[in-house]
């Protein structure tokens, strides 16, 4: 289902031009407009999701499969030193367009992306109450 204010569903189901490099019938994998590293593309499913919260399961199973494809095809064909794949759900990650897009970035040395953080000591307590938490909330 499309979302009809929504910038990327009407990228993604060609209603706005763009410089695509893979479609089939779930999803449309575009240019970034604005690359933060030359190469940059973004992963838009066909159907609006606003974030992975929402998003099925065979959506989410076939993204993930077109991205392992594009960073195949980019090892083979670009001449890069590395490579992000980057998904943000909500403000507080970064999330700026509220459809479900997932960035795959080649890295070159000295560029500018940044996507580091500062790594902190682990505490056992709090690992074992998110893990009891979210265990709960858990499927087979």
């Amino acid at each position: 289902m499309k979302k009809d204010d929504c910038i990327f569903c009407k990228l993604a189901n060609g209603d706005i031009p763009t410089n695509s490099i893979y479609e089939d019938d779930v999803v449309k994998v575009i240019f970034d407009a604005s690359p933060a590293a030359p190469g940059h593309i973004l992963i838009l499913p066909k159907n609006h999701f606003d974030d992975v919260y929402s998003m099925d399961d065979e959506t989410a199973a076939h993204v993930f499969k077109v991205a392992v494809k594009l960073s195949k095809a980019y090892r083979k064909a670009l001449d890069f030193d590395g490579l992000n794949i980057v998904q943000n759900n909500g403000e507080a990650a970064g999330q700026t367009v509220f459809h479900f897009h997932m960035h795959i970035i080649p890295r070159y040395k000295n560029d500018t992306v940044n996507v580091t953080w500062k790594q902190n000591e682990a505490d056992a307590a709090v690992i074992e109450d998110i893990k009891k938490k979210v265990s709960a909330y858990l499927e087979d």
